[in-house]
């Protein structure tokens, strides 16, 4: 598998060194929590029967942080018009 994403590599011009440990953390990351999977279920989906080992590959990148604040804002401006949701 780590030489079939090397030669994609080579082949895309990616300069990282590709292997499954990144694709891993790049599918923890960057597909599942950044499109707002839950950790839990990202935990399933690697086989882990740790949150904390989930934690090491799923990263929590600023994008994120970004996307949430911004649905708890629209929320709580909804909420403090007297607006139910």
């Amino acid at each position: 598998m780590n030489s079939y994403l090397k030669e994609l590599a080579d082949i895309c011009g990616i300069q990282k060194n590709l292997s499954m440990h990144v694709a891993r953390h790049t599918f923890a990351t960057s597909v599942t929590l950044t499109n707002g999977v839950p950790l839990e279920t990202v935990s399933k989906m690697l086989g882990h029967s740790s949150l904390k080992t989930t934690q090491i590959y799923a990263r929590i990148v600023d994008t994120k942080i970004s996307i949430d604040m911004n649905q708890l804002q629209q929320k709580l401006n909804v909420e403090s018009c007297g607006v139910a949701v």
